[in-house]
């Protein structure tokens, strides 16, 4: 009884997979700390795989990765409850997901909790170039070999495609050869292609690049570090990314994972994130530095200036557009 007295409890354990980097360090101390002292649950942080391979994993394994939470994209998040590996979320578990911009929980479907939203803007060395206005100043002769791209594992990309498309007489879904086409000549512009955030960014931080697509959040910590760099929202318009948080079906410990995914959605929350990460929230109510609020996304009125496509028709016909980037634009770069 005695051994049994002096042994203590041991603590519920919850796993959740993201990503690395200032992330990690930023989720670390906004959410995960603060949650683990709250709840008494310990969180196991696995920094493995893009929001991509994260996916793969969960439908390769039927809904039963390893982990418990995952951060994705709103594209995962529709594709993976067509697929039956995603569990449905609601209000009942969540409350927090009522207090969510309605456009973007739709824009999410019922398997993903939307925990911030950035945009893609065109990041450019300012002690290289005046600043840009369009996206077409990625053909600017001068950036012959100043520029990478994201892979097509990247969202990124297809987004990059669609704008392009938007510019040159296409649209965002339905006829996107013109993007294609305007990719071919700015991969030819470009060193090459590289699928993770912390690659592309070092490129641009040791002065390799001189402009690239890349989403605002990450921008603005280079901004905040001191970098010789500043990112626009182009005039023709972007789209967002809206990140989510999942819950794979054959989670071990789905309770945890709720109230995890609550936590993160919670206002205090949401304004930790904002402050330590520089991204948008889905939550119309965050009080943040207007500083901050200048550049992203926090409001209704600011998601009407992005162009959102269909993701779920994105999603259905992203293997069909990922032939087309390998065979059109990726033979294009040096």
């Amino acid at each position: 009884m005695t051994a049994i007295l002096s042994t203590p409890l041991r603590a519920e354990t919850l796993v959740v997979n993201s990503y690395g980097g200032p992330y990690e360090e930023i989720i670390e101390k906004a959410i995960i700390e603060p949650f683990e002292a709250k709840f008494g649950i310990d969180v196991i942080y696995d920094p493995v795989g893009s929001a991509s391979q994260d996916y793969a994993k969960i439908k390769a394994t039927g809904g039963r990765p390893g982990f418990d939470v995952v951060v994705m994209t709103a594209s995962q998040s529709l594709q993976g409850c067509r697929d039956g590996v995603l569990e449905k979320l609601d209000a009942a578990a969540i409350p927090n997901l009522a207090k969510l911009m309605p456009r973007l929980s739709a824009a999410a479907g019922p398997c993903g909790a939307v925990h911030e939203v950035q945009y893609m803007s065109l990041l450019y060395r300012k002690d290289k170039l005046a600043t840009p206005s369009s996206w077409s100043a990625l053909l600017a002769p001068e950036l012959k070999g100043r520029i990478v791209l994201p892979t097509f594992q990247n969202i990124m990309a297809i987004y990059l495609v669609e704008m392009m498309s938007v510019i040159n007489g296409g649209d965002l879904v339905d006829n996107l050869d013109p993007g294609f086409k305007a990719m071919e000549a700015v991969a030819r512009q470009s060193i090459g292609f590289e699928q993770s955030s912390a690659i592309l960014e070092s490129y641009i931080k040791d002065g390799t690049v001189w402009a690239m697509p890349f989403w605002n959040g990450r921008a603005q910590l280079l901004v905040d570090a001191g970098l010789p760099v500043d990112y626009i929202r182009p005039k023709e318009g972007t789209i967002p990314l809206i990140a989510t948080l999942n819950v794979p079906v054959g989670a071990q410990d789905k309770q945890s994972a709720m109230k995890f995914i609550d936590f993160f959605l919670e206002k205090t929350s949401q304004e930790a994130w904002i402050g330590g990460y520089k991204v948008g929230s889905a939550r119309t109510d965050v009080e943040v530095p207007e500083a901050i609020r200048a550049r992203q996304i926090t409001s209704e009125a600011d998601l009407e200036t992005l162009l959102l496509p269909d993701l779920s028709l994105v999603a259905e016909r992203l293997p069909r557009w990922a032939e087309q980037w390998d065979r059109d634009v990726v033979p294009q770069a040096d």
